[in-house]
């Protein structure tokens, strides 16, 4: 598709018969676009990346007071980096050609306030960039804001004492998921075209699906970040969000690879996954299975989840209905899980526990009361899991999972107290659906694949072979064509 400047905008022609296949837009509507078409206006000089930056702080300022999904805008910054990459050749200013990002506040961007969503670190000011920004940076995207997170990412709902509430765009009312709620919420609005995320217990996932984009969580390794204190960490992991697939498999190239401070990570494939998933690839067998563990899921999820299937299985999609033992990996979880909040919290806790919220308190607390004997069966369990999963993909090329055992709740709560009437009694208990999937160490991405009757999102999770990032965006690539959803964001904040 070729453009051509008009006096008002910019009007969409096809190549091939020069026929008009879309409507002009104003100046102001570069929001719109797909991250690839913007990528590719940037890369043939039809726009500059002070345009971009320009026409998304025109709509962050329209848009984020109904949703407070951009905390802190760096303008200036990204004006400077912006006008940098524009001295260079274009094939000199990396894969994203200048195009505007919005980054997760547990991520540092030098210069730039990062509070990690906590009152303790209300005045942070990084000096140095987190490793994933600093490749992001040199692979041509410009960070223009910081969005909303949880307290150190803890909880499935998107709030703290120094920036607030993160509203979803689908229903001002609703919570939009976390702990990656501001980058999910920012895309689906359409202040910037991606964003990063995070993942531990499905803080990259929960927010997709409740908001309607697309997030992967890579394999572990696949996204070098930090460096924190858990060089060795499996558990979290950062990756993409973006408001469809290939645009998210463009910024997985800008972010994946090899880095010396980071002991797990592992050099990029050498085709792009971008080129990769634009193949649409078929999968010749697929698992799913919707009630994963017996854990309490509600009905709503399940009849999305499942209308969703039966549309790809009627669009020639083979589906067996099949699962992996998945028995006590969601208590596994929560005992590694506490193991490294009582690692890296601690000094928090003994110097600041008066200004941390009280899931921090109690997730620490319950690591330190840990025995070893406890530590030890959840690092088994864990390892005879990936073994079975191993098993298991001999078999399947995908295993399909809904994305969240709840639809998007009230944003006054906290986390589910209960799901179909099961009593939940902490606030990670709730997120054991996704933690399955993160225990096993296999990529996965959150896939947009319907709504309630009242207009709440729903997404699959789906789960690809062991580093096989590839084929799982590939596959997606074609489930997302099937299934029709990829136009339904960027939207106007509703309700």
């Amino acid at each position: 598709m070729r453009l051509k400047k008009v006096t008002r905008g910019w009007s969409a022609f096809a190549d091939h018969d020069g026929k008009k296949t879309g409507e002009s837009f104003a100046m102001t509507d570069y929001w719109r676009l797909t991250a690839l078409k913007a990528v590719e206006l940037l890369k043939s000089g039809a726009v500059t990346p002070l345009d971009l930056i320009d026409d998304a702080l025109a709509r962050i300022e329209a848009v984020n007071p109904k949703v407070n999904a951009v905390v802190t805008v760096c303008a200036d910054r990204a004006r400077d980096h912006a006008k940098r990459l524009m001295k260079l050749p274009v094939e000199q200013r990396g894969p994203l050609a200048g195009l505007p990002i919005g980054v997760k506040e547990l991520n540092d961007v030098a210069g730039v306030r990062t509070t990690y969503g906590s009152p303790i670190f209300a005045d942070n000011v990084p000096e140095k960039s987190d490793i994933m920004v600093e490749r992001l940076e040199n692979n041509g995207a410009v960070v223009l804001g910081m969005t909303n997170s949880p307290e150190f990412g803890a909880g499935g709902n998107t709030f703290n004492e120094v920036h607030g509430e993160t509203y979803n765009p689908w229903n001002v009312k609703l919570n939009a998921g976390g702990s990656s709620g501001g980058s999910a919420v920012a895309l689906a609005a359409g202040e910037v075209w991606l964003a990063t995320g995070s993942d531990l217990g499905g803080s990259l996932r929960t927010p997709a699906a409740f908001c309607s984009v697309v997030g992967l969580r890579p394999s572990p390794g696949r996204v070098p970040s930090g460096p924190g204190e858990l060089r060795f960490d499996t558990l979290a992991v950062d990756g993409p969000m973006a408001r469809n697939v290939a645009d998210t498999a463009l910024f997985l190239d800008a972010m994946a690879g090899w880095h010396v401070d980071i002991p797990v990570s592992f050099p990029a494939p050498h085709e792009p996954f971008l080129t990769t998933t634009q193949k649409k690839l078929k999968p010749k067998r697929v698992a799913f299975y919707l009630d994963p563990a017996a854990l309490p899921i509600e009905a709503g999820v399940k009849s999305i989840c499942r209308a969703a299937i039966e549309k790809l299985s009627g669009a020639g999609i083979a589906f067996e209905e099949a699962s992996p033992d998945f028995s006590g990996v969601g208590n596994a979880f929560q005992t590694l899980r506490a193991v490294d909040y009582a690692t890296t919290m601690r000094p928090l806790l003994n110097k600041h526990r008066d200004k941390l919220k009280a899931e921090v308190i109690w997730n620490a607390e319950k690591g330190l009361g840990l025995s070893a004997e406890e530590i030890g069966k959840a690092h088994l369990r864990r390892s005879r899991l990936y073994a079975d999963m191993v098993k298991f993909f001999e078999t399947y090329d995908l295993l399909v999972l809904p994305a969240a055992p709840i639809l998007p709740r009230d944003i006054k709560e906290r986390w589910p107290r209960e799901i179909n009437g099961e009593t939940l009694d902490n606030y990670v208990e709730w997120l054991k659906l996704a933690a399955l999937i993160t225990m096993t160490s296999l990529p996965v991405l959150s896939l947009p694949c319907g709504f309630s009757p009242d207009g709440k999102p729903m997404g699959l999770m789906v789960v690809g072979k062991p580093r096989g990032e590839a084929e799982l965006l590939s596959h997606a690539a074609l489930f997302e064509d099937i299934l029709g959803l990829r136009e339904a964001v960027p939207i106007d904040p509703k309700g």
